[in-house]
């Protein structure tokens, strides 16, 4: 994909976000106008133009997305990197089916980039491990990303 500029996500990409992935996620800062970044997990495609994703309805990237919807995810799969752009919108202030305070955040894709820089390649994705109860952790996983799945 390499120097081509999709309009939904590719098969991998898609296929990727079909369950919880380590993705980062770039707004506007409402109060200074600078670059915001957050790294979040709570992700999941439902269909090839848009991502859910879910992160506390105090959050800064819901606060930032309210003023400006511009937003970038960048996802490290299929051997490289990739830049998920387009606008964002709050699509539920509150999960009332989850424990936390969440929001529901809806990113209608406009682009999709192959940014990974010339002649390499990822040799391995990251990954992660909750630092809390290893079964509250995957019991509120499951929660959100069911929510997710029938949004």
């Amino acid at each position: 994909m390499a120097n081509k500029v999709e309009t939904v996500l590719i098969e991998p990409l898609f296929k990727s976000l079909q369950q919880e992935h380590f993705v980062t996620v770039a707004t506007i800062d409402y109060e200074t106008g600078a670059p915001n970044v957050s790294a979040i997990s709570w992700v999941y495609a439902p269909d090839e133009k848009r991502i859910y994703f879910a992160v506390d309805n105090r959050s800064r990237i819901v606060k930032n997305i309210h003023h400006h919807p511009a937003t970038v995810i960048t996802l490290i799969t299929n051997e490289s990197t990739y830049s998920i752009s387009g606008n964002a919108h709050v699509k539920k202030e509150k999960l009332d089916e989850v424990p936390l305070k969440l929001a529901l955040i809806e990113l209608n894709i406009s682009e999709v980039r192959d940014v990974m820089f010339y002649g390499a390649k990822i040799s391995v994705e990251p990954a992660y491990v909750k630092t809390y109860d290893e079964k509250a952790a995957a019991r509120l996983d499951k929660q959100v990303m069911d929510v997710m799945k029938k949004a």
